[in-house]
């Protein structure tokens, strides 16, 4: 879905398959991640030219959150669909960097929900949740080639205060992550580990908390 200028108008572009994240291409158009698939969506014909097909020996897997980072490739991650409400099965998913030539690189696995991820102002550092850990990691990245290194642990939240699902990162690079569940936004410092909450709690937050 996109909007165009300041009009309220809406237009949709059907896929065959669920979209998990979109993020803008320089040359026009999105890069998406759907299904288990990445690929290319020309805006207005509406057609997806798949770059890559993925976890094909994983049908109950599909793509979740996504974005690209400050030198313009696209890293998404895969998770599986619940077995049934609440119950997943464990170290389904992966991590990927689609890079401009149209090459993908797996920077994990052994993830159970691979969800928020960004990066450091500085760009130095990458950030991910996975959500059933109930944790926030970082990694140190090159931004000249895209690899990720030495993990460390951020923040790990407790189960009353919602599972964390998406996360951006702030100009003083803080991290606002989005629980669900929880009904709540946290605010964490990286360095320190320490946490607050941000605004009001209800049923639930969803992603990203700022937009």
């Amino acid at each position: 879905m996109e909007t165009r200028g300041p009009s309220r108008a809406f237009h949709a572009a059907p896929t065959d398959a669920r979209v998990g994240s979109v993020g803008l291409r320089e040359a026009g158009g999105y890069v998406v991640a759907l299904g288990t698939s990445l690929g290319f969506l020309d805006w207005d014909t509406g057609s997806v030219a798949t770059v890559a097909r993925l976890e094909t020996d994983k049908p109950n897997n599909r793509f979740n959150d996504g974005k690209v980072d400050p030198a313009g490739r696209f890293v998404a991650g895969t998770m599986p669909e619940a077995l049934r409400p609440g119950v997943w099965e464990r170290r389904q998913g992966a991590l990927y960097t689609l890079f401009a030539d149209g090459s993908v690189v797996r920077q994990l696995d052994q993830l159970d929900i691979s969800n928020g991820l960004d990066w450091s102002p500085d760009h130095r550092t990458f950030f991910h949740i996975d959500s059933l850990t109930y944790s926030v990691r970082a990694f140190g990245y090159d931004l000249q080639t895209g690899r990720m290194a030495d993990r460390r642990p951020v923040y790990r939240l407790e189960e009353e205060e919602g599972m964390p699902d998406g996360m951006c990162v702030d100009a003083e690079g803080k991290l606002w992550v989005a629980c669900i569940d929880g009904g709540r936004v946290i605010r964490v410092d990286p360095e320190t580990g320490r946490s607050r909450p941000v605004g009001a709690r209800g049923r639930s937050a969803r992603p990203d908390p700022l937009g």
